[in-house]
């Protein structure tokens, strides 16, 4: 008998030193990026807070307008709605006036950089006029990346808030944990739409403006879904479980047109850069032949609207929606 309970208290003290040596290690060591994690998360809140309360949804926001079967299509977007729209998308702590402010400033460096070197009032203006858009373009480029990122995203977190809301939980429990468990960028809308609704804000409208920020179809479907189950009823898991699997296929099947029309996006790259491209070289090779070029502005316009037209062609396309 006490040769046996003598293995058992051995075990039991060699378990109970390691989980002391354990203890005091993670206290030693982790506590501190535990605290960082803490702070970490607090000061994300804390920055969703503030952009709730900047937002102007609570000034203009009438619930009455926002009924899903009303069947009236929202007024078309003027530019500056839709320039706040891709800035809210592209995610960059951007105002439409610090935006205009960067493209009013690269289109003089670029206007007055190129007009210098190139001697000629011309080659400003069109370098100015190119400048103009780039700022504008990298919002662009941010805002389509971002989205693709959240695409990427929307299958797993719909399938979270299906199986949350399936063990009881309410589906602002269920959106809180998409804010928590995942990573940007579909944890800061998730989070910005939680704390609207924190601040007061109706779940309809907030929802709706989750669905504007993003502009993605499938998050469109998923507002839908929620808008019409809080007036209806219905098994709001199970249309979120078939939602995460159309939301997968589609992004499959993006994919594979991603993949069948690469070589036809190369192409237009290459056919889009190849005219400048030779420009430039014939200025270094043979400079006097390639300035009678020049000051025949006829030509070089003529070549910039071709290649445009071109280029606008090759995109449609190769891009469309589905």
């Amino acid at each position: 008998m006490q040769s046996a309970i003598l293995p058992l208290l051995t075990f039991s003290a060699i378990v109970i030193c390691a989980g002391a040596v354990f203890s005091l290690l993670a206290d030693v060591f982790l506590r501190d990026k535990k605290r960082v994690q803490e702070r970490l998360a607090v000061e994300f809140h804390n920055k969703q807070r503030e952009k709730v309360k900047r937002s102007l949804l609570f000034k203009e926001a009438d619930p009455f307008q926002l009924n899903p079967a009303d069947g009236v299509r929202p007024p078309k977007p003027t530019w500056g709605e839709w320039l706040q729209s891709m800035l809210d998308q592209s995610g960059l702590e951007l105002t439409q006036i610090q935006l205009l402010y960067y493209s009013g400033g690269v289109a003089v460096g670029c206007g007055l950089v190129t007009g210098l070197l190139m001697r000629s009032v011309i080659f400003g203006l069109v370098a100015a006029a190119i400048g103009s858009v780039c700022p504008i373009g990298y919002v662009n480029f941010k805002r389509n990346s971002r989205l693709e990122a959240l695409r990427s995203q929307l299958s797993d977190a719909f399938d979270l808030m299906a199986r949350i809301l399936r063990a009881g939980q309410s589906m602002a429990q269920a959106m809180q944990a998409v804010a928590t468990e995942f990573s940007s960028p579909i944890s800061e809308e998730f989070a910005y739409c939680s704390e609207q609704q924190n601040l007061g804000l109706a779940t309809e409208i907030s929802m709706r403006d989750l669905a504007r920020r993003t502009g993605l179809v499938e998050m469109n479907i998923f507002v839908v879904a929620v808008v019409v189950q809080r007036q209806v009823g219905g098994n709001l898991s199970e249309i979120l479980e078939k939602l995460a699997l159309i939301v997968r296929q589609r992004y499959k099947t993006r994919g594979t047109i991603r993949t069948l029309t690469a070589e036809g996006r190369m192409q237009a790259g290459i056919l889009m850069a190849l005219p400048p491209l030779l420009l430039m070289a014939m200025l270094v090779v043979n400079h006097d032949y390639t300035m009678i070029l020049i000051h025949q502005p006829i030509l070089i316009g003529g070549m910039l609207f071709f290649g445009a037209v071109g280029g606008l062609w090759i995109r449609k396309i190769v891009n469309f929606d589905f």
